[in-house]
């Protein structure tokens, strides 16, 4: 048997300094800036899978060079991953690198590598109000069920939260007399957001009506959205409440409660709010996050005289 190269040594050595690196980060993700369990796990299965590609292709992570990157990038997209899920595993990769960097566990040059890649930005998905419509029409009804999926799908549009925030609801965190809206967002930043009447009186009727039948004596809780064994409803659930009401009204089936926050936001920046306020309605840290939609605004506009204009 032949003996370990020095090199081959050397990249054994990066490859398990890596490692130790991610569950440091990862800690660090958790502990300090107080992300949540399931961000965390994203993180890690990201940054964990750029291990284990590491160690097949014999690269060495911390002398990474733009050229490993783009292999690897590569091999994402070919096996299947759409822009999106790319650009998380890069971000997941910079976090990671920059603290690296911070605790002195690789020099600079590996941090640049990273910050080379650019990815093309699709434009979020959003809905019509027609859309919008069909999919409330799905909840008409007296029941329990109907109560509370048109009180979730309301107050979804009306806040642009996030699927997480909305499981995160107590019934004391939306405050009628004020119409507003507690949300705990990322890193369990707080912040209140206005909540149209309609809405309101839609999550008034499934307090009155609606929420007590579903609620369990023996099982006491403040969670806004219980299932129908008197659970709290976390983000899956409510995910797949959304995805039923999806494919009642017949919408395409790739539509995700995210598209209602997109579809938020849109309609903020097309009816005249500033983007700041936008920015701060939404929870995001970056302003350079909730730009995507200005974007996105104006190809409303070009289509809309694409329609109507004569010499279109």
């Amino acid at each position: 048997m032949s003996a370990q190269t020095p090199e081959a040594a050397a990249r054994e050595l990066d490859q398990r300094r890596l490692q130790e690196a991610i569950e440091g980060y990862l800690a660090h993700l958790s502990g300090v800036r107080n992300l949540s369990p399931n961000t965390t796990r994203a993180y890690g299965q990201d940054l964990r899978a750029f291990l284990l590609w590491t160690q097949r292709e014999g690269v060495s992570p911390l002398r990474v060079t733009h050229r490993d990157l783009r292999a690897y990038l590569l091999e994402l997209t070919r096996a299947g991953y759409s822009t999106r899920t790319i650009a998380r595993h890069l971000s997941a990769l910079r976090g990671l690198y920059r603290w690296m960097l911070r605790e002195g566990l690789c020099d600079s040059a590996a941090v640049t590598a990273l910050s080379s890649p650019k990815l093309a930005r699709t434009l979020p998905r959003t809905m019509s109000d027609a859309d919008v419509r069909r999919l409330l029409e799905t909840c008409e009804g007296s029941g329990p069920v109907e109560l509370r999926d048109r009180a979730f799908l309301e107050l979804l549009y009306a806040t642009g939260a996030r699927i997480s925030e909305v499981a995160g609801l107590s019934v004391d965190d939306v405050a009628f007399d004020q119409g507003l809206v507690s949300l705990f967002g990322k890193g369990s930043k707080e912040r209140v957001v206005p909540v149209y009447p309609v809405a309101l009186e839609r999550v008034e009727s499934y307090l009155a009506r609606g929420r007590g039948a579903l609620a369990r004596a023996d099982r006491p809780t403040s969670a806004l959205f219980l299932s129908t064994r008197g659970n709290p409803m976390s983000a899956d659930a409510l995910r797949t409440a959304f995805e039923r009401r999806v494919a009642q009204a017949g919408l395409d089936p790739v539509l995700t409660p995210h598209a209602m926050r997109h579809t938020f936001a849109t309609e903020l920046l097309g009816g005249g709010a500033d983007l700041r306020s936008v920015q701060e309605l939404l929870g995001h840290e970056s302003l350079a996050t909730t730009q995507v939609y200005t974007h996105l605004s104006v190809e409303r506009l070009k289509e809309a005289a694409r329609s109507a204009h004569p010499r279109s």
